[in-house]
Order: structure tokens, then sequence, then C-alpha cells
């Protein structure tokens, strides 16, 4: 009987304790794998990895005229694309969630690059679409938001200043080390520089409203380069340095793209070799022709590309023939290759360079000033990292360069003339970096001009992914109305910011 009584005894005792943890039942069924709160260090080096290789492969290769592709057509390359992705929305649920993060803890650095890297998504979401969801985008966790409207372009334009602005004075304010970061080691005073310079960058974008007096393009470039931290040489260069580790390797190592049907351009290599740029020969190999007939790696004679504008089977013939020109073995041979640069100190001194002949910052002279800086650290950046090469790309082969009257400052006496020296070496310089970036400077002034086939005009922007008509149809079609007329989401449509 004692055995039995104190057998019911347990049993009550266990349902008492069974009723009164009904209350955290929910807390017993977290998965401890999957935490609600997590430090935003965990979240910054992959947000920094993947924003950094966000370069868009070859893609930008083809439409900017550097390669040509002759196994097939190619849809970049003769200017026939049509829609684009909204993949990058995925990856700012990270930056958003880093940022809430930092909030919760009251860290004004993770903040601060949060505010960067959603400014650095949308400006490229924007200027490949036009108007895009900013101000309702990514409430699904917050509000149960999942058909966000669509911002005006000025207004999406306009919030990445801002957040820029944001950032600029949170990281005046950083002390310590931000930790997570593989871009800077941590060191929150050349990230303040770069979210700086990548102003620079949005508002020279914005050139053509500089009129627009609510804008106050001029003033408020003044003010950021005149009165804040900006990139003073190639080592504050934001770049990703890869390692010869799995996982950590160049993006393009060991890729099967650049097989038998990709050559170059021979648009870009007559560029380079009318300029004698000795990057070419870090850019790309020799014709198999001058290679049999024994030239030098550094006879401009060597090499030759295929025209972009001419059927790829006409392309496939000449290729066949040798007398094309591949891409440089070191982009697929390479585990480490060349970093990733998300914002380089050359293309900053450009950017500057323009202000100057713009009558917005400095004077000619300080626009001469900035122009050789630029070419100069580009030449030091090969140099440094294009492995083999480094004897062309010496600080004497940079002057020679900026010595030969097609690259001298002074010879160009007229606004055209400079603007398009400065934007081409802004072209040159992105071989394989920065995505879209020398495309979208093409559609800004039209420097370099870009061959294609008679009557073929080049597009302007991207159409909305088939995703937002399946999920998201009064959104888009009320932007597109908007923007271009009712039904007219076309490549061709003209975006406030080119108009």
């Amino acid at each position: 009987m004692k055995t039995i009584k104190k057998l019911y005894i347990l049993l009550a005792a266990g349902l008492i304790l069974g009723l009164s943890a009904c209350e955290k039942l929910d807390e017993l069924n977290k998965n401890p794998n999957d935490p609600e709160n997590a430090h935003p260090q965990l979240l910054l080096t992959n947000i920094e990895w993947d924003a950094f290789r966000q370069y868009n492969g070859t893609g930008p290769l083809y439409i900017t005229k550097m390669l040509v592709q002759t196994d097939g057509e190619n849809t970049g390359q003769y200017y026939k694309w049509d829609r684009s992705d909204f993949d990058a929305y995925k990856k700012l649920r990270n930056v958003v969630k880093m940022g809430e993060e930092a909030q919760r803890i009251g860290d004004q650095q993770y903040l601060a690059l949060s505010k960067f890297f959603r400014a650095y998504y949308f400006y490229n979401l924007t200027l490949t679409f036009g108007d895009i969801p900013y101000s309702e985008a990514l409430k699904g966790e917050e509000s149960a938001s999942y058909t966000p409207a669509y911002d005006t372009q000025q207004d999406v334009l306009a919030g990445i200043l801002k957040e820029l602005d944001e950032a600029n004075s949170l990281l005046s304010q950083s002390e310590g080390i931000i930790a997570g970061d593989i871009i800077f080691s941590g060191d929150a005073a050349k990230w303040r520089k770069t979210v700086n310079a990548f102003r620079l960058k949005v508002l020279m974008s914005l050139s053509k409203k500089e009129n627009e007096t609510a804008l106050n393009l001029r003033s408020t470039f003044a003010s950021v380069a005149g009165a804040q931290p900006l990139l003073s040489s190639t080592a504050d260069n934001a770049q990703l340095v890869f390692l010869n580790q799995e996982g950590n390797r160049y993006p393009e190592f060991n890729s099967s793209s650049f097989g038998s049907g990709m050559y170059m351009d021979s648009t870009f290599v007559k560029l380079l070799r009318d300029k004698q740029d000795p990057r070419l020969f870090t850019f790309c190999t020799r014709t198999r022709e001058a290679e049999e007939q024994g030239k030098a790696v550094s006879d401009f004679s060597a090499y030759d590309g295929g025209d972009p504008a001419a059927p790829y089977a006409n392309v496939n013939l000449k290729a066949a023939q040798g007398k094309t020109s591949k891409v440089n073995e070191r982009y697929y041979s390479d585990a480490t290759n060349e970093p990733m640069v998300l914002m380089s100190y050359a293309e900053q001194e450009l950017i500057l360079a323009e202000a100057a002949i713009r009558g917005w910052l400095g004077t000619a002279a300080d626009a001469k000033v900035h122009f050789e800086n630029a070419v100069r650290a580009s030449f030091g950046f090969y140099e440094s990292y294009a492995k083999g090469y480094s004897s062309y790309l010496t600080s004497g082969a940079a002057s020679t360069y900026l010595a030969r009257a097609a690259n001298a400052w002074d010879n160009a006496t007229s606004f055209d003339q400079r603007l398009a020296l400065i934007v081409t070496e802004k072209y040159i310089e992105s071989y394989f970096q920065r995505g879209y970036t020398a495309f979208r400077e093409h559609l800004r002034t039209g420097y370099p001009a870009f061959r294609r086939p008679s009557g073929v005009t080049i597009p302007t922007r991207w159409m909305y992914p088939q995703s937002e008509y399946n999920y998201n149809q009064a959104s888009v079609s009320a932007a597109i109305e908007r923007q271009f007329g009712a039904g007219n989401d076309n490549i061709r449509q003209i975006t406030w910011w080119l108009k």
C-alpha cells in the first residue's frame, strides 16, 4: 500500500509540474539551431562576401564590348536581353536583419554598414529597372506586407543618399574594431571613406539632373568632397581579397565558361592598342597566330579580337584562323587572381576629375591631378595583382602612358574631350570589375562608343521580373504606367535618372 501511495503522489506532482509548464511550452519548442537573435557580426561577413562578389560575371563584358561569343548568339553582345531579377532583395534580407540586430544591441557601427549595403543594393536595383519597391520593401516579417508599392526612382535615389549620409554620421562616432569585417579588418575609418566615395558616385550618376535646384547636386557634392574623409590611395580600396582555400577562391577560378566560344572584342582591344596601354597584356592573350610568329607579350600587334557587330558565325571563322585573342588565363587559372573591388581610389579620383571639369569642385588643373592620380592607381593595382606582368605596369610605365598623345590630359582642350578621357579610363578599369558601372557610364555620358549591328539601338534598362507580374501585379503595373505608360515595360524606355 505504501508503494501504491508513493506512486500516486509522484503522479500528482508530475501532473502539477506539467500543468505549470504549459505556459512555457513555446520556449521548450524553440530550435536552438535557429536563434531569433544573433550578433550582427555573424551576419556581416556573409553580407560582405555576397556584395563584393556581386559583379554579374561575364555578362557586362559582352554589353560593354569587351568580349564576344563565337559558338552562339549572346543576347548582351547584340543588345537583345529582356528581364532581370530581384535576387538582390534576397541579399537585402540579411542586411535588414543586421540593421535590426545592431539597433537591438545599440551598435552604431553595424547600423552604419547596414545603411551602406542597403544603399549599394538599392542603387543597383533602381538603375537596372527604374522605379522599385523601397520604402515598403522587406517588410514581410515586420508587418506581413508581401505586395510592396513601388517608389519613384527619384525618391529611391534621394533615400539612398540619405542613408549614406546617416552611415557617414554614425561611423564618425565609431569606436573600436568592427568584428566580422573581412574587407578592412574592422577599420571603421576606412569604411567611412568608402561610404563617402560611394556618395560621390551616386551624386555623379545624377549629372543629368544638375539644374534641378531641389537636388542641390553641386553643393552636396562639394560638401562631401571638401569636408568628409575620402579614399587616399589604393591601400584604401574597398576590395575583397581571395584566398587559395575551398570557398574563398576567385569566382571565375576553374570556370568552364572560358571555353572555346569566348574571345576578346576587337573594339576593346583596338582601344587599348591605340592608347598603347600595357594593361592589355594582363587582360588577354596574344593571338595564336602571333604566338606562332614569336611576337612578344609587349608587342601590341600581337592582340586582336572579334567584331561584336558581326554574326557570331563570321567571328568564329576569324577565331578558328588563330587571329583572335582569348581572356588572359589568370582569370580562370589563378585561385586568388585580383581582388573584387566595390569602390576604388582610382574610380573616386575619376569622379573628382569629372566634378572639376563640370565646375562642381576645383579647377581644370585639379581635374588633371585627379585624372593622373587615377591612372597611376590603376596601373599600381595591376602591378600588384596581375602576377607575371608587374614589369609592364610600373610607375614609369604609367608616366609613359600619360605622356602619349592619345592619353595626355593637356591635349584634351574641350569639355567633351576631357569627359571622354575620364570615362574611358573608368571603362578600362572596369574589366571584370564593378558589374554594369561602365554600361551605365555610357548611358549617362555616351562614352565610350559601343559598336553594334546597323539599326540596333542600345537598351537603357531591364524589364521587371516575371515573378512581380505573378505575385505583385497591381504594384508593378502602376509603376510601369507611371513611368512609361500602361503596358510599356520594355528595355528601351528611359528612366528618370537619364532624362
